[in-house]
């Protein structure tokens, strides 16, 4: 991680726009990733029957980007298909400008048994654990896109 960093930040002091635009990038990727690979709840595969009303797609639409530190806010929203979440998202994101620290985060209580292994036949490696081993391809994916 430290490597990554250092290079990260001499490829930021040689072309700043480039870096922000990578970073935009990259962090894009990884939040359209892990809202994809946030299960949605599925009723027929429940031991005991949902609550009356049960919709599902609260976990999906709790993924908050922010800047500067992370949001412990939740929402009772729904977003079963995850494309208003990725939306809001990467407007976020498409702000961010110098060396700001992007925040993706999900405070709903149940967020960190599902990503350790609480929705097996949905989610049996997590969500954001999976994702994170794709980081150096969205990295490597975001410095071919550039222009040159």
């Amino acid at each position: 991680m430290t490597t990554f960093t250092l290079s990260l930040a001499e490829f930021a002091r040689a072309a700043p726009e480039q870096a922000r635009a990578v970073v935009r990038k990259v962090s894009i990727d990884l939040l359209t990733r892990v809202v994809q690979r946030t299960p949605v709840g599925n009723p027929t595969l429940w031991k005991s029957k949902p609550p009356a009303g049960y919709v599902g797609g609260r976990l999906r639409a709790n993924w908050q980007t922010t800047f500067g530190a992370p949001s412990f806010a939740t929402t009772a929203e729904r977003d079963a298909s995850g494309t208003a979440t990725i939306m809001r998202g990467a407007r976020t994101i498409q702000r961010a400008y110098g060396e700001m620290d992007i925040y993706i985060t999900n405070s709903l209580p149940y967020a960190i048994p599902v990503e350790y292994g609480h929705s097996q036949r949905q989610a049996p490696g997590g969500m954001v654990r999976i994702t994170v081993t794709e980081f150096q391809t969205f990295v490597d994916s975001a410095v071919r896109g550039l222009p040159k």
